[in-house]
């Protein structure tokens, strides 16, 4: 099964900035779309950024102009480069990916990584 693994949260000042790097691996055919989610104690998961293969992004309307998503296709890798951190991006972020393997395709996510972002 295709495992995702993040790294890069951590505890930061308002105004700082972040890098959040998830990398995939694990019988891999193929991945479509990765992308970011965080989670707030008592909130839903909600996504913060996607990138398909080819390069599009989308994002939350939250974060545009301050986080940027990007991807290593060749090391089937993920990262949210966020900048301008304020206290409310205080979550749990959570990568999610597309992927196709043996079995077929199936949306994996990696165990999450807290970013805490103070006043």
């Amino acid at each position: 099964q295709v495992q995702l693994v993040e790294s890069g949260g951590g505890l930061v000042q308002a105004g700082g900035s972040l890098r959040l790097s998830c990398a995939a691996s694990g019988g891999i055919v193929s991945i479509d779309v990765m992308g970011w989610y965080r989670q707030a104690p008592g909130n839903q998961r909600d996504l913060v950024a996607a990138v398909t293969r080819g390069g599009n992004t989308n994002y939350a309307d939250s974060v545009k102009g301050r986080f940027t998503v990007s991807r290593d296709n060749a090391k089937n890798t993920v990262y949210l480069q966020m900048n301008s951190l304020k206290p409310e991006d205080t979550a749990v972020y959570y990568c999610g990916a597309l992927v196709t393997d043996y079995r077929g395709n199936y949306y994996s996510w990696g165990q999450g990584t807290q970013v805490t972002v103070s006043s």
